[in-house]
């Protein structure tokens, strides 16, 4: 039965970070950085798919040239707008912590605690958190698109990347 659970897990929130890695792609260079901060939002969206990925949450550092600025309690701006590839690439290293993480789930694994000060979840309820975080920002993105070149990717219903 986890077999199956890991498998249609995975499918599904390989699906979400693909519609997630279709908006991004699909943005054109004018409307990245605009007041609608297309960057910010699949930048926030990547940072806490990285994040709610982390075993540890108080362990948890973004790579080079991502910053904490996120957890910033004022609601601070990163430094510099991010570009695209930037985020593609840090999308793409989500992505795959994110199936390797499912790939390795087990009973124990699935019920240990995921715990930061806001939250005290299993380890499976925060991926199906983080799927639906994913997902929201994703249509966020979307909806940008249509508002600005009345265009928007097609839905996935399931990842094609294997687990």
């Amino acid at each position: 039965m986890i077999d199956v659970l890991k498998e249609n897990l995975w499918k599904q929130f390989g699906a979400s970070i693909d519609m997630l890695e279709n908006a991004i792609v699909l943005c054109p260079s004018g409307q990245w950085d605009t007041d609608s901060k297309f960057w910010y939002i699949a930048y926030h969206c990547i940072f806490y798919l990285d994040y709610y990925l982390t075993k540890e949450p108080s362990t948890f550092s973004p790579p080079a040239p991502f910053t904490l600025s996120e957890f910033d309690p004022s609601g601070a701006m990163p430094e510099r707008t991010y570009t695209k590839e930037e985020l593609l690439s840090y999308l793409q290293a989500g992505r795959d912590k994110c199936r390797l993480l499912i790939a390795g789930l087990s009973d124990e694994i699935m019920s240990q605690r995921w715990i930061n000060e806001y939250k005290n979840y299993t380890v499976l309820e925060i991926l199906l958190y983080n799927m639906r975080h994913v997902q929201h920002h994703a249509a966020q993105l979307n909806m940008l698109l249509r508002q600005s070149i009345d265009n928007a990717p097609r839905w996935v219903s399931q990842t094609n990347i294997d687990l």
